[in-house]
């Protein structure tokens, strides 16, 4: 993916957002690559795909997420900690990764406190949520001590200062070292199984976030379905078979 350069003067600048010369020096170190996966459209089950090791690695839908950790404050518990992918899946637990630009900014709190709403929800299903941004792990506690907005946010916020792991995700602005609005849901095994990326100035809807969540959660526990547009737990499901073709309005009734 080609990314938008700003320069300073730039008219296509967004607000509030400036690159800075030392924004611009940033260099992400990239992990290593590892072997990734593909799922099959038609069984909806998950097959390696080998990757060479030389390519740069931006991942996709799919495929499996290579080993990372970030630095984290923990508001629940007021401490800084770590996240650990190797941790999430050994504990079996589903990853939430909300990206933003920046603390301290417009839009982003907003983001931030809509997704505290649902964060309860999103627990329930076994899933660790986290905000990540290019800022350093002292940043996000001054944010949240000081921004009225962040005061229901019980999720940790990860930091990212480096951009490796934005970078990983494709997300990694390197005219202004901050990362766009990309939302990422990565499985218990470690499969990135849905991927959204907004511009700067566009905010997401949480609600969507835990409806792509519910839907993701019960299609492990029925693999032989799938979920249509706007599903809801309790909505009808579709079983795709030969039959179903050019006959989808009558598997909904």
């Amino acid at each position: 993916m080609t990314l938008p350069r700003f320069g300073p003067a730039s008219k296509n600048t967004p607000a509030g957002l400036h690159p800075t010369s030392e924004m611009l020096s940033i260099c992400p170190v990239r992990p290593s690559p590892e072997p990734t996966t593909s799922i099959d459209p038609t069984q909806f089950i998950v097959h390696p795909t080998p990757v060479a090791m030389s390519e740069p690695i931006t991942l996709r839908v799919g495929q499996g997420v290579p080993h990372f950790e970030m630095e984290t404050y923990d508001p629940a518990a007021g401490e800084f900690g770590k996240f650990s992918l190797e941790e999430a899946k050994r504990g079996s637990r589903w990853t939430v990764l909300v990206f933003y630009p920046a603390d301290f900014t417009f839009v982003c709190p907003t983001e931030l406190a809509d997704l505290a709403v649902v964060h309860p929800k999103l627990k329930d299903l076994g899933c660790d949520v986290y905000g990540v941004s290019t800022d350093t792990k002292f940043a996000h506690l001054a944010w949240r001590h000081s921004e009225k907005l962040l005061a229901d946010v019980r999720y940790p916020l990860a930091a990212d200062p480096t951009g490796a792991v934005s970078k990983l995700f494709g997300v990694y602005d390197p005219a202004s070292g901050l990362a766009l609005r990309g939302t990422f849901i990565i499985n218990p095994d470690g499969v990135l199984v849905s991927s959204e990326v907004n511009f700067y100035n566009v905010g997401r809807d949480a609600s969507e976030l835990l409806r792509k969540m519910e839907a993701n959660a019960y299609l492990v526990r029925h693999p032989d379905q799938a979920c249509p547009a706007k599903w809801k737990p309790g909505s009808r499901t579709l079983t795709p078979s030969k039959d179903m073709v050019g006959k989808v309005f009558e598997a909904l009734q």
